[in-house]
Protein backbone atom coordinates (compact mmCIF):
# COMPACT_ATOMS: atom_id res chain seq x y z
CA UNK A 1 0.00 0.00 0.00
CA UNK A 2 2.95 2.28 0.35
CA UNK A 3 4.82 0.90 -1.62
CA UNK A 4 5.76 3.70 -4.87
CA UNK A 5 7.35 2.77 -7.72
CA UNK A 6 9.29 5.72 -9.59
CA UNK A 7 7.19 5.71 -12.52
CA UNK A 8 4.19 6.55 -10.17
CA UNK A 9 5.73 9.15 -8.07
CA UNK A 10 6.99 11.12 -11.26
CA UNK A 11 2.81 10.26 -13.06
CA UNK A 12 1.51 12.26 -9.43
CA UNK A 13 4.04 15.29 -9.73
CA UNK A 14 3.25 15.57 -12.96
CA UNK A 15 -0.34 15.60 -12.85
CA UNK A 16 -0.09 18.42 -10.39
CA UNK A 17 2.82 20.17 -12.37
CA UNK A 18 0.33 19.98 -15.18
CA UNK A 19 -3.08 21.63 -13.41
CA UNK A 20 -0.57 24.05 -11.98
CA UNK A 21 0.65 25.32 -15.34
CA UNK A 22 -3.48 25.33 -16.49
CA UNK A 23 -4.56 27.44 -13.07
CA UNK A 24 -1.50 30.00 -14.30
CA UNK A 25 -3.93 31.98 -16.37
CA UNK A 26 -6.47 32.14 -14.34
CA UNK A 27 -5.02 34.39 -11.41
CA UNK A 28 -2.93 36.25 -13.64
CA UNK A 29 -4.77 39.51 -14.82
CA UNK A 30 -6.28 39.76 -18.25
CA UNK A 31 -3.86 42.80 -19.33
CA UNK A 32 -0.79 40.77 -18.62
CA UNK A 33 -1.57 38.00 -20.18
CA UNK A 34 -2.09 40.10 -23.26
CA UNK A 35 1.16 40.59 -23.27
CA UNK A 36 2.22 36.98 -23.69
CA UNK A 37 3.68 35.27 -26.48
CA UNK A 38 0.69 34.35 -28.42
CA UNK A 39 1.67 30.48 -28.51
CA UNK A 40 1.49 29.80 -25.67
CA UNK A 41 -2.34 28.29 -24.33
CA UNK A 42 -4.16 30.74 -22.51
CA UNK A 43 -7.17 28.36 -21.03
CA UNK A 44 -8.77 30.38 -18.16
CA UNK A 45 -12.10 30.17 -15.73
CA UNK A 46 -15.29 32.10 -17.12
CA UNK A 47 -16.71 34.46 -15.17
CA UNK A 48 -20.67 33.94 -14.60
CA UNK A 49 -23.20 36.56 -15.03
CA UNK A 50 -23.17 37.45 -11.00
CA UNK A 51 -19.48 37.88 -10.93
CA UNK A 52 -18.39 39.24 -14.44
CA UNK A 53 -21.48 41.25 -14.86
CA UNK A 54 -23.87 41.07 -18.22
CA UNK A 55 -27.30 41.20 -19.21
CA UNK A 56 -30.25 39.69 -18.78
CA UNK A 57 -33.23 39.04 -21.36
CA UNK A 58 -36.69 37.57 -21.18
CA UNK A 59 -38.11 36.55 -24.04
CA UNK A 60 -41.75 36.32 -24.75
CA UNK A 61 -42.78 33.96 -28.24
CA UNK A 62 -45.95 35.04 -29.96
CA UNK A 63 -47.20 31.49 -30.98
CA UNK A 64 -50.62 32.87 -32.12
CA UNK A 65 -48.58 32.15 -35.72
CA UNK A 66 -47.68 28.86 -34.99
CA UNK A 67 -50.92 27.80 -36.23
CA UNK A 68 -51.13 29.77 -39.12
CA UNK A 69 -47.55 28.64 -40.15
CA UNK A 70 -48.82 25.11 -40.09
CA UNK A 71 -51.76 25.34 -41.92
CA UNK A 72 -49.40 27.11 -44.69
CA UNK A 73 -46.60 24.16 -44.49
CA UNK A 74 -49.54 21.68 -45.03
CA UNK A 75 -50.98 23.92 -48.10
CA UNK A 76 -47.60 23.71 -50.04
CA UNK A 77 -47.30 19.89 -48.90
CA UNK A 78 -50.54 19.62 -50.21
CA UNK A 79 -50.37 21.17 -53.64
CA UNK A 80 -46.74 19.32 -53.89
CA UNK A 81 -47.94 16.00 -53.50
CA UNK A 82 -50.90 16.06 -55.49
CA UNK A 83 -49.19 17.65 -58.59
CA UNK A 84 -46.88 14.37 -57.99
CA UNK A 85 -49.28 12.11 -57.50
CA UNK A 86 -49.21 9.49 -60.35
CA UNK A 87 -52.04 9.98 -62.06
CA UNK A 88 -52.15 13.43 -61.26
CA UNK A 89 -55.01 14.74 -58.68
CA UNK A 90 -56.54 18.16 -60.24
CA UNK A 91 -57.59 19.62 -56.89
CA UNK A 92 -59.14 23.42 -56.92
CA UNK A 93 -57.36 26.85 -55.15
CA UNK A 94 -56.61 25.70 -51.37
CA UNK A 95 -58.75 27.99 -48.88
CA UNK A 96 -57.05 29.06 -45.82
CA UNK A 97 -59.48 30.88 -44.07
CA UNK A 98 -61.05 29.98 -40.36
CA UNK A 99 -57.93 28.66 -39.28
CA UNK A 100 -58.61 25.43 -41.69
CA UNK A 101 -57.22 24.13 -44.99
CA UNK A 102 -60.28 23.44 -47.93
CA UNK A 103 -60.28 22.23 -51.23
CA UNK A 104 -62.22 20.49 -53.88
CA UNK A 105 -61.16 17.48 -55.57
CA UNK A 106 -61.97 17.54 -59.08
CA UNK A 107 -62.24 14.16 -60.14
CA UNK A 108 -64.71 12.66 -57.53
CA UNK A 109 -63.00 9.20 -58.22
CA UNK A 110 -60.18 10.29 -56.81
CA UNK A 111 -61.34 11.29 -53.26
CA UNK A 112 -59.87 7.78 -51.91
CA UNK A 113 -56.93 8.00 -53.01
CA UNK A 114 -56.66 11.79 -52.01
CA UNK A 115 -57.05 10.20 -48.25
CA UNK A 116 -54.83 7.24 -48.55
CA UNK A 117 -52.00 10.44 -49.48
CA UNK A 118 -53.26 12.76 -46.77
CA UNK A 119 -53.33 10.16 -43.93
CA UNK A 120 -49.58 10.16 -43.85
CA UNK A 121 -49.34 13.78 -43.42
CA UNK A 122 -50.64 13.17 -39.83
CA UNK A 123 -49.16 12.08 -37.09
CA UNK A 124 -49.90 11.35 -33.42
CA UNK A 125 -49.64 14.50 -31.33
CA UNK A 126 -47.23 12.81 -28.65
CA UNK A 127 -48.47 10.78 -25.90
CA UNK A 128 -51.96 12.17 -26.14
CA UNK A 129 -53.74 9.61 -28.30
CA UNK A 130 -54.96 12.09 -30.66
CA UNK A 131 -53.32 13.38 -33.99
CA UNK A 132 -52.51 16.50 -34.99
CA UNK A 133 -55.08 17.07 -38.22
CA UNK A 134 -58.61 16.48 -37.95
CA UNK A 135 -59.17 15.22 -41.65
CA UNK A 136 -62.97 15.20 -42.85
CA UNK A 137 -64.78 15.03 -46.20
CA UNK A 138 -67.56 17.51 -47.46
CA UNK A 139 -70.07 17.52 -49.92
CA UNK A 140 -68.17 14.12 -51.50
CA UNK A 141 -65.68 15.74 -52.70
CA UNK A 142 -64.64 18.92 -50.63
CA UNK A 143 -61.67 17.89 -48.07
CA UNK A 144 -60.91 20.02 -44.75
CA UNK A 145 -58.62 19.53 -42.64
CA UNK A 146 -57.92 21.54 -39.45
CA UNK A 147 -55.47 21.63 -36.63
CA UNK A 148 -56.41 19.81 -33.35
CA UNK A 149 -55.44 21.54 -30.29
CA UNK A 150 -52.81 18.59 -29.00
CA UNK A 151 -50.80 19.21 -32.49
CA UNK A 152 -51.07 22.90 -31.86
CA UNK A 153 -49.66 22.47 -28.56
CA UNK A 154 -47.24 20.14 -29.44
CA UNK A 155 -45.78 22.42 -32.59
CA UNK A 156 -45.71 25.16 -29.86
CA UNK A 157 -43.24 23.12 -27.69
CA UNK A 158 -41.26 22.41 -30.68
CA UNK A 159 -41.00 25.74 -32.18
CA UNK A 160 -39.83 26.91 -28.66
CA UNK A 161 -37.10 24.08 -28.46
CA UNK A 162 -35.95 25.35 -31.98
CA UNK A 163 -36.15 28.91 -30.88
CA UNK A 164 -34.04 28.39 -28.20
CA UNK A 165 -31.21 26.44 -30.21
CA UNK A 166 -31.62 29.12 -32.84
CA UNK A 167 -30.57 31.67 -29.85
CA UNK A 168 -27.98 29.85 -28.99
CA UNK A 169 -26.24 29.67 -32.10
CA UNK A 170 -26.84 33.58 -32.32
CA UNK A 171 -25.68 34.39 -29.24
CA UNK A 172 -22.62 32.35 -29.78
CA UNK A 173 -21.50 34.07 -33.30
CA UNK A 174 -21.27 37.28 -31.10
CA UNK A 175 -18.34 35.68 -29.05
CA UNK A 176 -19.46 35.46 -26.35
CA UNK A 177 -19.01 33.15 -23.63
CA UNK A 178 -21.44 30.68 -21.69
CA UNK A 179 -24.65 32.02 -22.19
CA UNK A 180 -27.31 30.73 -20.05
CA UNK A 181 -30.71 29.98 -22.05
CA UNK A 182 -33.25 28.27 -21.06
CA UNK A 183 -36.88 28.10 -21.41
CA UNK A 184 -39.28 29.22 -18.40
CA UNK A 185 -42.61 28.13 -18.60
CA UNK A 186 -44.65 27.31 -22.27
CA UNK A 187 -43.67 30.34 -24.39
CA UNK A 188 -40.64 32.32 -22.50
CA UNK A 189 -36.89 32.15 -22.87
CA UNK A 190 -34.12 32.96 -20.27
CA UNK A 191 -30.99 34.86 -21.90
CA UNK A 192 -28.39 35.50 -19.83
CA UNK A 193 -24.78 36.77 -20.93
CA UNK A 194 -21.71 36.78 -19.54
CA UNK A 195 -19.80 40.33 -19.77
CA UNK A 196 -22.00 42.02 -22.06
CA UNK A 197 -22.73 45.05 -20.95
CA UNK A 198 -24.83 46.53 -24.10
CA UNK A 199 -27.87 44.53 -24.54
CA UNK A 200 -28.98 46.56 -27.43
CA UNK A 201 -27.09 44.50 -29.59
CA UNK A 202 -27.78 41.46 -28.58
CA UNK A 203 -31.82 42.61 -28.49
CA UNK A 204 -31.63 43.55 -32.09
CA UNK A 205 -30.16 40.23 -33.30
CA UNK A 206 -32.60 38.09 -31.00
CA UNK A 207 -35.29 39.39 -32.47
CA UNK A 208 -34.81 39.17 -35.64
CA UNK A 209 -36.99 36.38 -36.76
CA UNK A 210 -34.67 35.73 -40.29
CA UNK A 211 -37.09 34.44 -42.16
CA UNK A 212 -35.83 34.20 -45.96
CA UNK A 213 -38.01 34.34 -49.44
CA UNK A 214 -37.10 34.32 -52.76
CA UNK A 215 -40.27 34.88 -54.98
CA UNK A 216 -41.19 35.98 -57.74
CA UNK A 217 -42.90 38.91 -58.57
CA UNK A 218 -46.36 39.07 -60.03
CA UNK A 219 -45.52 41.46 -63.39
CA UNK A 220 -49.41 41.01 -63.93
CA UNK A 221 -50.68 42.89 -60.98
CA UNK A 222 -52.11 46.09 -61.22
CA UNK A 223 -50.16 48.92 -59.96
CA UNK A 224 -53.84 50.86 -59.25
CA UNK A 225 -54.44 47.81 -57.04
CA UNK A 226 -51.36 46.84 -55.09
CA UNK A 227 -51.88 50.75 -53.91
CA UNK A 228 -54.85 50.33 -52.94
CA UNK A 229 -53.88 46.79 -50.91
CA UNK A 230 -55.67 44.32 -53.45
CA UNK A 231 -53.63 41.08 -54.88
CA UNK A 232 -54.59 39.03 -57.45
CA UNK A 233 -55.31 35.24 -56.55
CA UNK A 234 -52.17 33.63 -55.62
CA UNK A 235 -50.14 36.75 -54.71
CA UNK A 236 -50.24 38.69 -51.83
CA UNK A 237 -48.21 42.68 -51.30
CA UNK A 238 -45.59 43.50 -49.21
CA UNK A 239 -43.57 46.16 -48.61
CA UNK A 240 -40.01 47.40 -49.15
CA UNK A 241 -37.82 47.53 -46.07
CA UNK A 242 -36.58 51.00 -47.28
CA UNK A 243 -40.25 52.50 -47.00
CA UNK A 244 -39.87 52.36 -50.67
CA UNK A 245 -43.57 51.58 -50.97
CA UNK A 246 -45.03 47.96 -51.59
CA UNK A 247 -44.96 45.13 -54.12
CA UNK A 248 -46.95 42.68 -55.45
CA UNK A 249 -44.95 39.00 -55.57
CA UNK A 250 -46.31 35.11 -55.98
CA UNK A 251 -47.03 33.42 -52.95
CA UNK A 252 -44.84 30.55 -53.96
CA UNK A 253 -41.55 30.28 -52.03
CA UNK A 254 -39.29 29.92 -54.49
CA UNK A 255 -36.20 29.47 -52.92
CA UNK A 256 -36.62 29.37 -48.91
CA UNK A 257 -33.67 30.29 -45.80
CA UNK A 258 -33.72 26.24 -45.00
CA UNK A 259 -32.03 25.67 -47.95
CA UNK A 260 -28.97 28.34 -46.56
CA UNK A 261 -25.63 26.49 -46.06
CA UNK A 262 -23.71 29.77 -45.35
CA UNK A 263 -24.21 33.53 -44.86
CA UNK A 264 -21.38 36.16 -44.30
CA UNK A 265 -21.25 39.72 -44.68
CA UNK A 266 -19.60 41.20 -47.69
CA UNK A 267 -18.84 44.27 -49.63
CA UNK A 268 -19.75 44.76 -53.59
CA UNK A 269 -17.77 46.36 -55.76
CA UNK A 270 -18.32 49.99 -54.39
CA UNK A 271 -17.22 48.99 -51.14
CA UNK A 272 -21.01 48.82 -49.67
CA UNK A 273 -22.22 46.34 -47.56
CA UNK A 274 -24.36 43.29 -48.36
CA UNK A 275 -24.76 39.95 -47.71
CA UNK A 276 -23.92 36.68 -49.87
CA UNK A 277 -25.33 33.53 -49.41
CA UNK A 278 -24.38 30.21 -50.24
CA UNK A 279 -26.98 27.59 -50.76
CA UNK A 280 -27.01 23.80 -50.18
CA UNK A 281 -26.94 21.24 -52.79
CA UNK A 282 -30.71 21.21 -53.16
CA UNK A 283 -30.86 25.01 -52.96
CA UNK A 284 -28.17 25.58 -55.49
CA UNK A 285 -30.00 23.51 -57.96
CA UNK A 286 -33.05 25.12 -57.49
CA UNK A 287 -31.71 28.00 -57.85
CA UNK A 288 -29.96 27.57 -60.61
CA UNK A 289 -33.49 25.89 -62.60
CA UNK A 290 -35.67 29.36 -61.35
CA UNK A 291 -33.30 31.48 -62.49
CA UNK A 292 -32.46 30.05 -65.90
CA UNK A 293 -36.32 29.13 -66.57
CA UNK A 294 -37.27 32.79 -65.64
CA UNK A 295 -34.41 35.13 -67.33
CA UNK A 296 -35.51 38.69 -67.47
CA UNK A 297 -37.42 38.72 -64.76
CA UNK A 298 -37.66 40.27 -61.49
CA UNK A 299 -37.52 38.47 -58.25
CA UNK A 300 -38.31 39.34 -55.09
CA UNK A 301 -35.78 39.06 -51.90
CA UNK A 302 -38.06 39.31 -48.81
CA UNK A 303 -36.48 38.99 -45.44
CA UNK A 304 -39.70 38.69 -42.46
CA UNK A 305 -41.94 39.81 -44.69
CA UNK A 306 -39.67 42.93 -46.20
CA UNK A 307 -38.60 43.26 -49.78
CA UNK A 308 -34.50 44.07 -49.50
CA UNK A 309 -34.29 44.25 -53.04
CA UNK A 310 -36.26 42.91 -56.10
CA UNK A 311 -33.33 42.81 -59.17
CA UNK A 312 -33.84 41.22 -62.11
CA UNK A 313 -32.33 38.07 -63.58
CA UNK A 314 -29.90 38.86 -66.39
CA UNK A 315 -28.86 35.33 -66.49
CA UNK A 316 -28.92 32.23 -65.18
CA UNK A 317 -26.95 32.10 -62.06
CA UNK A 318 -25.75 28.20 -61.68
CA UNK A 319 -22.90 28.76 -58.92
CA UNK A 320 -25.08 28.14 -55.65
CA UNK A 321 -24.14 32.09 -54.61
CA UNK A 322 -26.71 34.86 -54.25
CA UNK A 323 -26.07 38.49 -53.16
CA UNK A 324 -28.62 40.87 -51.03
CA UNK A 325 -28.06 44.10 -51.72
CA UNK A 326 -29.61 47.05 -51.99
CA UNK A 327 -30.86 47.38 -48.35
CA UNK A 328 -29.47 49.50 -47.37
CA UNK A 329 -26.94 47.80 -45.07
CA UNK A 330 -23.94 49.11 -42.63
CA UNK A 331 -21.83 46.82 -41.76
CA UNK A 332 -23.14 46.29 -38.49
CA UNK A 333 -26.76 45.63 -40.03
CA UNK A 334 -25.52 43.02 -42.94
CA UNK A 335 -23.50 41.29 -40.29
CA UNK A 336 -26.14 40.91 -37.99
CA UNK A 337 -28.90 39.64 -40.85
CA UNK A 338 -25.72 37.17 -42.34
CA UNK A 339 -25.74 35.55 -38.35
CA UNK A 340 -29.42 35.41 -38.58
CA UNK A 341 -29.57 33.95 -41.67
CA UNK A 342 -26.64 31.48 -41.07
CA UNK A 343 -28.65 30.15 -37.56
CA UNK A 344 -31.81 29.83 -39.04
CA UNK A 345 -34.71 31.64 -39.12
CA UNK A 346 -36.83 31.12 -35.57
CA UNK A 347 -40.18 29.36 -35.92
CA UNK A 348 -41.98 32.03 -33.47
CA UNK A 349 -41.48 35.95 -32.97
CA UNK A 350 -39.90 36.83 -30.04
CA UNK A 351 -40.07 39.53 -27.91
CA UNK A 352 -38.43 41.45 -24.84
CA UNK A 353 -40.43 41.55 -22.03
CA UNK A 354 -38.20 41.92 -19.26
CA UNK A 355 -34.15 43.05 -19.36
CA UNK A 356 -31.28 44.07 -16.51
CA UNK A 357 -28.14 44.76 -16.16
CA UNK A 358 -25.60 43.27 -13.69
CA UNK A 359 -22.69 45.98 -13.23
CA UNK A 360 -19.21 44.24 -13.05
CA UNK A 361 -18.44 46.12 -10.09
CA UNK A 362 -21.26 44.18 -8.35
CA UNK A 363 -19.78 40.97 -9.64
CA UNK A 364 -16.42 41.87 -8.05
CA UNK A 365 -18.15 42.23 -5.23
CA UNK A 366 -19.28 38.96 -4.73
CA UNK A 367 -15.98 37.47 -5.63
CA UNK A 368 -14.32 39.18 -3.05
CA UNK A 369 -16.46 38.48 -0.90
CA UNK A 370 -16.29 34.96 -2.07
CA UNK A 371 -12.55 34.58 -1.36
CA UNK A 372 -12.61 36.08 1.50
CA UNK A 373 -14.36 33.25 2.91
CA UNK A 374 -12.51 31.00 1.17
CA UNK A 375 -8.84 32.05 2.45
CA UNK A 376 -10.64 32.42 6.47
CA UNK A 377 -11.99 28.74 6.02
CA UNK A 378 -8.75 27.55 4.57
CA UNK A 379 -7.05 29.56 7.81
CA UNK A 380 -8.96 27.93 10.42
CA UNK A 381 -9.16 24.18 8.87
CA UNK A 382 -5.29 24.10 8.27
CA UNK A 383 -4.83 25.51 11.76
CA UNK A 384 -7.09 22.93 13.40
CA UNK A 385 -5.50 20.16 11.34
CA UNK A 386 -2.25 21.40 12.16
CA UNK A 387 -2.47 21.30 15.74
CA UNK A 388 -4.46 17.94 15.75
CA UNK A 389 -2.61 15.81 13.56
CA UNK A 390 1.02 17.69 13.81
CA UNK A 391 2.82 16.05 10.95
CA UNK A 392 -0.11 14.46 9.49
CA UNK A 393 -1.53 17.58 9.52
CA UNK A 394 1.02 19.43 7.41
CA UNK A 395 0.98 16.82 5.20
CA UNK A 396 -3.19 17.57 4.82
CA UNK A 397 -2.31 21.04 4.41
CA UNK A 398 -0.36 20.48 1.31
CA UNK A 399 -3.17 18.08 -0.18
CA UNK A 400 -5.52 21.14 0.47
CA UNK A 401 -3.55 23.72 -1.47
CA UNK A 402 -2.58 21.38 -4.27
CA UNK A 403 -6.40 20.60 -4.51
CA UNK A 404 -7.34 23.95 -4.80
CA UNK A 405 -4.70 24.63 -7.12
CA UNK A 406 -5.84 21.57 -9.52
CA UNK A 407 -9.77 22.96 -9.14
CA UNK A 408 -8.82 25.57 -10.70
CA UNK A 409 -6.50 24.37 -13.43
CA UNK A 410 -9.41 21.43 -14.38
CA UNK A 411 -12.04 24.48 -14.44
CA UNK A 412 -9.66 25.83 -16.91
CA UNK A 413 -9.21 23.01 -18.73
CA UNK A 414 -12.70 22.56 -19.23
CA UNK A 415 -13.87 25.97 -19.96
CA UNK A 416 -15.32 25.90 -17.11
CA UNK A 417 -18.01 29.05 -15.60
CA UNK A 418 -17.67 30.14 -12.48
CA UNK A 419 -20.63 31.50 -10.97
CA UNK A 420 -21.37 32.90 -7.29
CA UNK A 421 -23.03 29.06 -6.59
CA UNK A 422 -19.56 27.40 -7.99
CA UNK A 423 -17.70 29.77 -5.28
CA UNK A 424 -19.10 28.24 -2.69
CA UNK A 425 -19.16 24.72 -4.13
CA UNK A 426 -15.51 25.50 -4.28
CA UNK A 427 -15.18 26.26 -1.02
CA UNK A 428 -17.63 23.58 0.35
CA UNK A 429 -15.46 21.47 -1.64
CA UNK A 430 -11.90 22.37 -0.03
CA UNK A 431 -13.69 22.00 3.55
CA UNK A 432 -15.05 18.68 2.78
CA UNK A 433 -11.81 17.47 1.42
CA UNK A 434 -10.39 16.89 4.73
CA UNK A 435 -12.58 14.16 5.73
CA UNK A 436 -10.66 11.81 3.53
CA UNK A 437 -7.63 12.84 6.03
CA UNK A 438 -9.79 12.77 8.98
CA UNK A 439 -10.55 9.34 8.60
CA UNK A 440 -6.76 8.44 7.56
CA UNK A 441 -5.62 10.03 10.28
CA UNK A 442 -7.79 8.73 13.01
CA UNK A 443 -7.52 5.14 11.79
CA UNK A 444 -4.11 5.26 11.98
CA UNK A 445 -4.59 6.61 15.58
CA UNK A 446 -6.81 3.77 16.06
CA UNK A 447 -4.20 0.72 14.74
CA UNK A 448 -1.69 2.70 16.73
CA UNK A 449 -3.18 2.97 20.47
CA UNK A 450 -5.76 -0.14 20.63
CA UNK A 451 -4.73 -2.79 18.07
CA UNK A 452 -0.82 -1.99 19.02
CA UNK A 453 0.57 -1.85 15.78
CA UNK A 454 4.11 -0.71 14.58
CA UNK A 455 4.22 2.82 12.65
CA UNK A 456 4.82 1.05 9.50
CA UNK A 457 1.82 -1.23 9.38
CA UNK A 458 -0.77 1.32 11.49
CA UNK A 459 -0.25 3.91 8.05
CA UNK A 460 -0.60 1.06 5.82
CA UNK A 461 -3.28 -0.46 7.09
CA UNK A 462 -4.77 3.07 7.99
CA UNK A 463 -5.15 3.73 4.40
CA UNK A 464 -5.90 0.78 3.10
CA UNK A 465 -9.45 0.38 5.36
CA UNK A 466 -10.35 4.15 5.15
CA UNK A 467 -9.89 4.10 1.31
CA UNK A 468 -12.89 2.30 0.70
CA UNK A 469 -15.38 4.25 3.15
CA UNK A 470 -14.19 7.67 1.30
CA UNK A 471 -14.42 6.19 -2.39
CA UNK A 472 -18.19 5.05 -1.30
CA UNK A 473 -18.81 8.51 0.52
CA UNK A 474 -17.62 10.34 -2.79
CA UNK A 475 -19.05 8.40 -5.21
CA UNK A 476 -22.63 9.28 -3.88
CA UNK A 477 -21.47 12.82 -3.60
CA UNK A 478 -20.69 12.04 -7.35
CA UNK A 479 -23.86 10.79 -8.03
CA UNK A 480 -25.52 13.77 -7.08
CA UNK A 481 -23.45 16.46 -9.00
CA UNK A 482 -24.26 14.43 -12.02
CA UNK A 483 -27.86 14.41 -11.03
CA UNK A 484 -27.77 18.27 -10.58
CA UNK A 485 -25.75 19.00 -13.77
CA UNK A 486 -28.60 16.98 -15.68
CA UNK A 487 -31.40 18.09 -14.50
CA UNK A 488 -30.34 21.91 -13.31
CA UNK A 489 -29.76 24.81 -15.35
CA UNK A 490 -27.60 28.29 -15.14
CA UNK A 491 -25.83 28.25 -11.49
CA UNK A 492 -27.09 24.70 -10.38
CA UNK A 493 -25.22 23.37 -13.42
CA UNK A 494 -22.07 25.57 -12.46
CA UNK A 495 -22.37 24.34 -8.65
CA UNK A 496 -22.55 20.51 -9.97
CA UNK A 497 -19.30 20.99 -12.07
CA UNK A 498 -17.22 22.60 -9.55
CA UNK A 499 -18.02 20.10 -6.79
CA UNK A 500 -17.62 17.01 -9.46
CA UNK A 501 -14.14 18.33 -10.08
CA UNK A 502 -13.40 19.02 -6.94
CA UNK A 503 -14.70 15.28 -5.70
CA UNK A 504 -11.79 13.90 -7.65
CA UNK A 505 -9.39 16.33 -6.87
CA UNK A 506 -10.22 15.90 -3.28
CA UNK A 507 -9.54 12.18 -3.43
CA UNK A 508 -6.59 12.76 -5.67
CA UNK A 509 -5.35 14.54 -2.94
CA UNK A 510 -6.29 13.51 -0.09
CA UNK A 511 -5.58 9.84 -0.52
CA UNK A 512 -3.11 9.54 -3.02
CA UNK A 513 -1.04 12.66 -2.90
CA UNK A 514 -0.94 12.37 0.99
CA UNK A 515 -0.29 8.77 0.80
CA UNK A 516 2.83 9.29 -1.48
CA UNK A 517 4.59 12.41 1.07
CA UNK A 518 3.63 9.59 4.19
CA UNK A 519 5.24 7.17 2.33
CA UNK A 520 8.61 9.10 1.35
CA UNK A 521 8.87 10.35 5.07
CA UNK A 522 8.63 6.67 6.34
CA UNK A 523 10.91 5.29 3.84
CA UNK A 524 13.47 7.97 4.76
CA UNK A 525 13.09 8.02 9.04
CA UNK A 526 11.96 4.32 9.76
CA UNK A 527 10.37 5.80 13.01
CA UNK A 528 9.23 2.91 15.43
CA UNK A 529 5.50 5.53 16.45
CA UNK A 530 4.46 8.37 14.81
CA UNK A 531 2.23 11.37 16.99
CA UNK A 532 -0.84 11.62 15.52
Amino acid sequence: MLDFPKWKVWLVWATIAFCTLLAIPSLVPEDARAKWPGWIPQPVINLGLDLAGGSYILLEADTKDVAAARIEAMREQIQTDMRRATPRINIGDISTRDGQLSFVVRDSSQVDAVRERLLPMTTGAGMTGQRDWDISVVDTNRFVMKPTAAGINQAIDTAMNDAREIVGKRINALGTREPNIVREGANRIVVEVPGLSNPEELKALIGKTAKLEFKLVDLAADSQAIQRGQAPIGSQILPYANGGGTIAVKRSTVISGDQIADAKQTYDENGQPDVTLTFNGEGGRRFARVTQENVGKPFAIIVDNQVISAPNINTAILGGVATISGGGFTTQTANELAIALRSGKLPVDLKVVQESSISAELGQDSIDKGVLAGIVGSVALILFMIATYLRFGVYTTAALLVNAVMILGLMALFNATLTLPGIAGFVLTIGAAVDANVLINERIREEQRIRGRAALPAVEVGYKEASRAIFDANLTNVISAVIMFVFGSGPIRGFAVVLAIGIVTSVFTGVTFTRLLVAGWLKRNRPKSINI
